[in-house]
């Protein structure tokens, strides 16, 4: 390759397999042979929306291809690999947005069935978590779901919308020196597990 920063995107293009690729499959890639090609102008802002060369990729195939080739480093970079090559990439934010929420079931039994922008699906629980990241400014809160191998969706205002009608309020404890505190909490279930999205303030 001539020019280290002027990767060809078809060139990008993973082999044909029959089937899927689970997840997993990404983090046994044999890495020792794959060429490192540096940075690459493709750009996520953050609304999910893929750019490169500063124009958008509107076809919807090509952002669903190179989702399924997209990794994280332990240093938060973001990566397309293919077993020959590896460049990358620059992200706002996370790569994908949590665009549509089905619940499944209610109560404790209830399951959290969320759609990406790339059409990938996941179900929250022990392994594709729920969190909260509040604004230490404005207090606002930004919610995220794990998707996998470490990347994550926000969840659009809507599907937030969504998940706080879902909720339901719960009492926890918290053992601190020779005390046990007890509060109020707001959260959803799903897979038999519980995320907080907030607390309840205690009444005046």
């Amino acid at each position: 390759m001539q020019n280290q920063n002027k990767t060809n995107v078809q060139s990008l293009r993973p082999p044909q397999t029959k089937g899927t690729t689970s997840a997993a499959t990404s983090k046994t890639r044999a890495t020792n042979e794959q060429i490192l090609c540096g940075d690459i102008d493709i750009h996520i802002n953050y609304e999910g929306l893929w750019f490169h060369d500063g124009s958008p990729i509107g076809r919807i195939e090509l952002v669903k291809l190179f989702s399924s080739i997209l990794e994280i480093d332990l240093d938060g970079h973001y990566w397309l690999c293919t077993p020959a090559e590896k460049v990358r990439i620059k992200v706002d934010d996370v790569p994908f947005q949590a665009v549509e929420v089905n619940t499944e079931g209610e109560g404790n039994n209830q399951n959290l069935i969320f759609r990406t922008n790339a059409d990938e699906y996941v179900i929250a629980g022990k392994d594709n978590p729920i969190r909260i990241e509040t604004n230490q400014n404005t207090g606002e809160p930004t919610p995220y779901v794990m998707v996998r191998d470490g990347l994550e969706a926000r969840l659009t205002r809507s599907v937030f919308y969504h998940l706080i009608n879902q909720g339901v309020e719960r009492i926890v404890e918290e053992s601190q020196v020779n005390n046990i505190t007890k509060e109020k909490v707001f959260g959803v279930w799903s897979m038999k597990q519980f995320f907080q999205i907030g607390k309840i303030p205690d009444e005046i």
